[in-house]
């Protein structure tokens, strides 16, 4: 079983983001500081993808599903304005639980954003 989702990420959702977890860091939202870094749009702050990964897996097996275990590691940068694809596919399936391989993908210019990542779940 092969599972997608795509979002694209604007500016908006990693400011409210960032006020929801306190994260202020200029790299996210202010011009001159990523003009003076040699970057020409705000990166995306990288725990936001548990989220983005947590919301798929969510969408895919229900809202009643439990996310037991969730783990990822990130690969490259992600600017505002960029589409993400989460990409999920179930690896094993016993007993109302569910192991699933993810990784994030970079619609623009295809590069991997987060890999390797996995989740387990508990089934209703």
């Amino acid at each position: 079983m092969s599972l997608v989702r795509e979002q694209k990420i604007e500016l908006p959702d990693m400011i409210a983001y960032a006020g929801a977890t306190w994260d202020w860091h200029k790299l996210h939202y202010d011009a001159d500081y990523l003009r003076e870094r040699g970057l020409d749009r705000p990166v995306v702050d990288g725990q936001v993808f548990g989220a983005y990964l947590a919301i798929a897996l969510r969408e895919w097996f229900g809202p009643d599903a439990v996310i037991t275990a969730l783990s990822f590691r990130f690969k490259s940068l992600v600017f505002a304005g960029e589409t993400i694809r989460c990409v999920g596919t179930v690896v094993r399936e016993e007993a109302g639980t569910v192991d699933v391989d993810l990784r994030v993908e970079v619609v623009e210019g295809g590069r991997i954003a987060v890999a390797p990542a996995s989740a387990t779940l508990t089934l209703p």
